[in-house]
């Protein structure tokens, strides 16, 4: 058996990142991030153990890609033929590039929060409360959340199309409410109604969703986030 030389395996591990950087949309855009972030970090003159955090956060969701990636690969390799079990793997593949996505999302969030307008001025849940960023930022991953966890106990849907609740309905409902509360402009709130009412209507017209199905996400968005800025507020 050859035995590579340690600049073939540097060349060959450099191809690999190569391949997937060339051939996978959602690793370039994850690149563009993940370099976008760390040259804010730099920029902001964040500490060493920040830096380190956020470089090993932006790698983990390289390595998280990459290994989604080669499992599809392999899969692809071994059968040409539909099966539910391939499918379930490359979805799982999938879910851990999506957690490490997420991560990555909050770890960023928590690392600029203090860079944010007026941050220096208020902190902890005081600068939250008072801030309609963060309380809309809270209100949309719990209403997304409790949509992902009613479609698992339920068993039906997929978390982007059918199934009860409406992600969708939830979703634009949750960011109307969010208007209703922080925007003095009668014609924002009403303009933002009528698009959510659109995306509510756009997901029964195809079936994706029964209207029961979407009644129930407007009122999670709606019931939710209203709950979340009464709580932050008072």
């Amino acid at each position: 058996m050859h035995r590579r030389s340690l600049t073939d395996s540097f060349n060959y591990a450099i191809e690999g990142f190569m391949y997937v950087l060339k051939t996978q949309r959602n690793m370039r855009l994850h690149f563009l991030l993940g370099s976008a972030v760390v040259l804010l970090g730099i920029y902001f003159n964040l500490g060493k153990l920040e830096l380190i955090l956020l470089l090993f956060t932006v790698s983990m969701v390289f390595l998280a890609e990459m290994f989604n990636t080669g499992v599809e690969l392999i899969i692809d390799l071994i059968t040409d033929e539909f099966h539910p079990l391939a499918r379930i793997i490359k979805d799982i593949s999938a879910g851990a590039v999506l957690v490490a996505s997420l991560n990555a999302v909050f770890v960023g969030y928590i690392l600029f929060l203090n860079f944010l307008p007026a941050a220096s001025m208020q902190t902890g849940i005081d600068y939250i409360r008072r801030q309609p960023l963060h309380i809309t930022f809270i209100s949309l991953f719990l209403v997304l959340s409790l949509v992902i966890f009613s479609k698992v106990q339920l068993g039906r849907g997929k978390p982007l199309r059918g199934g009860m609740p409406s992600g969708h309905a939830a979703l634009s409902f949750s960011i109307w409410t969010i208007s209703l509360f922080f925007s003095d402009s009668k014609l924002l709130v009403g303009l933002v109604f009528f698009l959510a009412f659109l995306v509510a209507q756009s997901r029964v017209r195809p079936g994706y969703h029964t209207t029961r199905e979407v009644i129930a996400g407007a009122l999670v968005g709606l019931g939710l986030t209203s709950l979340i800025v009464f709580f932050l507020r008072i």
